[in-house]
């Protein structure tokens, strides 16, 4: 696929023990199917071309010969076929017989990959017919072709650097240090796993869990298929588990007792970014066999899901948690701050998603400090654009978390300054900003007079864009919601708003009000400066932000994940404006970021200059923009 997307496709297949002939029938079919769905690198179970259960079978030439006639007819059935293809078999070796992933592309095998690690235990006796393939290093003949035999081989995409693949079967995953360790240092972005693993209470978590693990561990992407349930016999009992996953994330999974396939896409190129940004990322390729197959960079058709909204999860549980949690860092840490100093929050309340976030933070933090919440200094500050709705909003936020309110109105004095500056009096961005930076003076001015420590507002959405007055809202002692994205800042009040019930019909009609600055005068009594009218929507942007800071990703591949996203929402011209817009911000903000206030760190996207986010405020944006043409 295009964009450094690999369709991967992990199978199960019908097994009859001992019935090679039939086993490579059963293959071929799923073969031909995985052709026809585009997929580019397919994984069989652990010795499924014989049957993972042939106990004394497996010293009998006859299977032997059979199995050789099966690896055959599946190579063959590859011809004209560019999927880079796993096939558990047995391989007989200078006498020895080893558990083996056979990789076939186009009518080649393109190498033997034998286990390393051979479980004796409980219902596993692989070592009564087995040899383990460790620091094995040769050639074999294998259907008339001379190929190499060893454990550290990397097949390697000729046109794609990013698309390194190795395998290891079963246990090798299980152990205390997998071959796939070695393989991802030596640069494979996937590891495929054949296994035939049975199934007990409780074992599909297990594997779960390690799977989600190594590939976060690894930066890497995880292919694993396991054996089904035609394998099982006497005692034991196979699921045909398959999971394939990315950097710690399941991206999908088949159903257990299932046959067939199961298709996701891993995103290599992503991986490759995620190595770059981790130095402590070791890289040793020495001892490693580089295998080259043809990879076409064709399709953009994605199975996988893409979220409209990647820093909210999509199910109701886990946003629960991730709420609390972020809500919890969040307060843990200015309660920390405000220790540390010895002195009291001051805020300035508008009514809007972020002050009402930053204040239920502060409450929060005072009950971590065991202190009154009558000595939070809570200050709203009126000005020409202050609507009825916001106003109110105010007072039955305040009152219903029982903290005090001061009301001081900015219209005079900002007409006095405008006047001093000789103002002409239009709407422009001298009068918007001079609002702003008045409401930040008194703010400041009363910290300085009551032993107060000014709590900032602003979140990551607007620090990214470049939405916030310079030296006004921009400025603060300590910003509270600086990693906080504007999607997930209204997740956050909304949680809340269940959490405390007290709270929640003022936080409801916060949550209901558009986002505006009201910073210029109402038409009709009513907000007419609606953010998201002006600089796009927030829902957008947050989806630009974490694809272009997170993974670093080129525009043009973020625009096609985002056309995946909304397509039920926005054209992509639509889409391509508002792309445009946030780099063209994002670039020319970065003066702001540079001497942004502290604010604790909450996502794995922070744009603070002291950890995070360096860059030059020079920087041009030519070429991000160049690159969504």
């Amino acid at each position: 696929m295009k964009y450094g997307f690999v369709k991967i496709a992990a199978a199960t297949t019908n097994v009859i023990a001992a019935n090679p002939q039939e086993n490579a029938s059963e293959i071929v079919k799923l073969i031909k199917q995985a052709n026809a769905s585009l997929v580019e690198l397919l994984v069989f179970p652990e010795l499924c071309v014989s049957g993972y259960t042939c106990g004394e079978l497996f010293l009998s030439d006859v299977l032997k010969e059979s199995v050789y006639k099966a690896l055959d007819i599946i190579r063959k059935s590859t011809v004209g076929k560019k999927s880079l293809i796993f096939v558990g078999s047995p391989i007989w070796r200078e006498g020895k017989l080893y558990s083996c992933a056979v990789a076939f592309q186009n009518g080649k095998i393109l190498g033997v990959v034998p286990k390393t690690y051979l479980p004796s235990y409980s219902e596993f006796y692989e070592l009564r017919h087995f040899t383990s393939g460790k620091n094995i290093s040769s050639f074999i003949k294998l259907c008339g072709q001379n190929v190499p035999f060893r454990t550290n081989i990397i097949f390697s995409a000729k046109n794609n650097e990013n698309i390194k693949i190795s395998a290891e079967i079963c246990e090798d995953m299980f152990t205390v240090s997998p071959p796939s360790n070695n393989h991802a240092q030596a640069g494979a972005t996937v590891i495929a796993n054949l296994s035939a693993s049975n199934e007990l209470i409780g074992k599909s978590d297990y594997r779960r869990t390690l799977i989600k693990a190594q590939s976060g561990r690894l930066s890497c992407g995880y292919v694993y298929a396991s054996a089904g349930s035609s394998e099982s016999v006497s005692d034991i009992i196979f699921s045909g588990h398959r999971i394939i996953a990315e950097n710690g994330v399941i991206l999908t999974e088949g159903g257990l007792f299932k046959e067939g396939l199961t298709i996701s896409e891993i995103d290599t190129e992503r991986l490759a970014y995620e190595r770059r940004r981790l130095n402590v990322f070791e890289t040793n390729s020495e001892g490693y066999l580089n295998v080259e197959f043809d990879f076409n960079e064709t399709g953009e058709s994605l199975t996988r899901f893409v979220s409209p909204s990647p820093f909210v999860p999509n199910d109701t549980a886990s946003l629960s948690n991730r709420a609390e949690l972020i809500l919890k860092i969040q307060s843990q840490a200015l309660a920390e701050r405000l220790k540390f100093t010895g002195l009291n929050a001051v805020i300035g309340i508008s009514g809007g998603l972020d002050s009402t976030l930053a204040l239920l933070v502060i409450l929060r933090s005072y009950e971590i400090l065991g202190k009154d919440k009558k000595d939070i200094i809570a200050v709203t500050m009126p000005g020409h654009g202050t609507s009825e709705r916001t106003l109110k909003n105010v007072e039955k936020l305040t009152k219903s978390v029982n903290v005090h309110i001061r009301e001081i109105s900015i219209t005079e004095s900002v007409d006095k300054h405008l006047k001093d500056i000789k103002h002409k009096g239009s709407k422009d961005v001298t009068y918007e900003n001079a609002q702003a930076r008045e409401r930040t003076q008194i703010l400041m001015d009363i910290a300085n007079a009551e032993n107060g420590y000014v709590i900032g507002t602003g979140d990551l959405s607007e620090n990214a864009l470049g939405w916030c007055t310079y030296n006004g809202d921009h400025m603060s002692m300590y910003a509270v919601n600086s990693s906080v994205p504007k999607t997930l800042v209204k997740h956050l009040v909304s949680y809340e708003s269940q959490r405390v019930k007290k709270y929640k019909e003022a936080l409801m009609d916060i949550l209901n009000t558009d986002i505006s600055p009201e910073l210029l005068p109402l038409k009709y009594g009513k907000i007419f400066q609606k953010t998201e009218d002006i600089i796009g929507p927030y829902e957008l942007h947050d989806f630009f932000l974490y694809y272009t800071v997170r993974f670093g990703q080129k525009p043009e591949k973020t625009l096609f994940l985002a056309t995946k996203a909304f397509n039920k929402t926005y054209s992509k011209e639509n889409i391509k404006k508002h792309f445009r817009t946030f780099l063209k911000r994002f670039f020319f903000s970065q003066f702001k970021r540079n001497c942004c206030p502290d604010g604790i760190k909450i996502g794995t996207i922070s744009l603070s200059p002291r950890g995070d986010w360096r860059m030059p405020t020079e920087s041009s944006a030519a070429a991000w923009l160049n690159d969504i043409y």
